[in-house]
């Protein structure tokens, strides 16, 4: 990784250049020449929101088998190529969309861009390596399900999006992914991936105007269908519950708990983001970390995530504890979630968490890595190449009042659910 000279710490449409192909796919260009690396990241509409739940796991097949073998590169050809030059490549799916990225010395940058371009462009979807990565999933799937977090949490986000996309398993379910076929890859790379939506973020030791020759020559004549990203409504009717699922020999168990907040776009996203960082993630994680964990010794871990996503999006606390403590954590946990919204927050600790905030972004900012990561999620959610240069004040802007009303808005106990996954000896709580 190379770090960014002090002075252009701050990309800004005065240093990134923004192209938009004739076939839709953007492109955006930061140079820095600090050292010969090329950084490219990048993203396609295609994720798994677009798989119907029999097919759930569709979408992440589909993006682990395109670097399997391609038109012109078998998995052992694609393999060397890479790997004879030290540098790295990848494609993996999340709910709304496929991301992809490579790491090179600037010489070998073409070359990546080439390999990069027919795996996603075109695959073959090889039978052999279907299958081996079919059982790689299975197992995958299998750890996930005997793991009191990840069930804790797979559970939240099943019962808050029920009936929605957003319930369904990115990974997918032992039931879904044995029945997946060759076919259903084809067609939904078909269907899904396509220049229409899909941004490429290049940033590194390359002159702007080589990076968008290269990329036109790789992409421009790509064509595909337009792929629509409409989500219907999330249903955010919820009542207080305790849902639990018991898992055998295990000794701890997990919580996530909480309620429907907003979407990514909802006017009240940057109030929620501060309160969500004085509630658990400034410091020893916040106050869920100070008070659960520290100074009542109830879990082993506990902080709080804001998951805004397009469509709607969840407020929860994660946690994990003794199985003889899952009521009273739970109960401490309601009590944080009350007291922010009931109390003004402190001057000294809404300053701390904002200027948590703020300080982060010059240290993701020294690296090609951070750049191309802060760009390509700037296009993705169209928050305008100045974004970095009114970050600031947008946080600031944040009153203590804000806090308090957005905690109060959406962290209400009569609307949480509670999910436990843990020990048998839960089941009468």
């Amino acid at each position: 990784m190379s770090s960014l000279h002090p002075t252009r710490a701050m990309p800004g449409p005065h240093d990134i250049t923004r192209v938009v192909l004739d076939n839709g796919l953007v492109i955006l260009v930061r140079e820095n020449h600090a050292a010969p690396v090329i950084v490219l990241e990048g993203a396609l509409p295609a994720g798994s929101i677009h798989v119907p739940r029999e097919q759930a796991g569709l979408a992440n097949f589909v993006a682990s088998m395109v670097m399997r073998g391609s038109e012109h590169y078998t998995f052992d050809a694609f393999n060397d190529a890479i790997e004879g030059v030290g540098a790295s490549l990848s494609v993996s799916a999340g709910d709304h969309s496929t991301e992809f990225g490579s790491t090179s010395l600037s010489e070998d940058f073409p070359r990546m861009l080439e390999l990069l371009a027919d795996c996603l462009r075109r695959p073959t979807f090889p039978a052999a390596h279907m299958e081996r990565v079919r059982a790689q999933k299975l197992v995958g799937i299998q750890e996930r399900d005997q793991d009191t977090s990840q069930i804790a949490s797979l559970r939240f986000h099943e019962s808050m999006y029920a009936g929605h996309p957003y319930a369904n398993s990115n990974l997918g379910y032992m039931e879904t992914i044995p029945s997946i076929e060759r076919q259903q890859l084809v067609e939904f790379h078909a269907r899904r991936y396509a220049p229409q939506g899909t941004v490429i973020v290049v940033t590194g030791d390359i002159e702007s105007e080589r990076a968008i020759a290269l990329i036109r020559e790789q992409f421009s004549d790509w064509s595909g269908p337009s792929p629509q990203q409409d989500l219907p409504p999330v249903d955010t009717t919820m009542r207080s519950e305790r849902l639990f699922y018991p898992l055998a020999d295990k000794v701890q168990s997990d919580i996530v708990m909480g309620c429907h907040a907003v979407s990514r776009y909802h006017e009240d996203f940057h109030a929620l983001r501060v309160a969500n960082t004085i509630l658990g993630r400034f410091g020893l994680m916040g106050r869920l970390g100070e008070t659960v964990r520290e100074e009542q010794g109830l879990a082993y871990y506990a902080y709080s995530t804001l998951d805004a996503l397009p469509a709607g999006g969840v407020w929860y606390a994660s946690a994990g504890v003794n199985p003889a403590s899952v009521n009273v954590a739970v109960e401490s946990i309601l009590a944080e979630f009350d007291r922010l919204g009931a109390e003004p927050v402190p001057d000294a600790e809404l300053e701390d968490s904002q200027a948590f905030l703020t300080g982060v972004v010059p240290i993701t900012l020294e690296t090609n890595e951070g750049v191309a990561s802060t760009l390509l999620n700037m296009e993705w959610h169209n928050l305008g190449l100045d974004y970095l240069q009114r970050y600031n004040s947008i946080v600031y802007g944040i009153t203590a009042e804000d806090v308090q009303r957005v905690a109060a808005t959406y962290l209400r106990r009569e609307n949480c659910l509670a999910v436990v996954a843990g020990p048998a000896v839960e089941q009468n709580e």
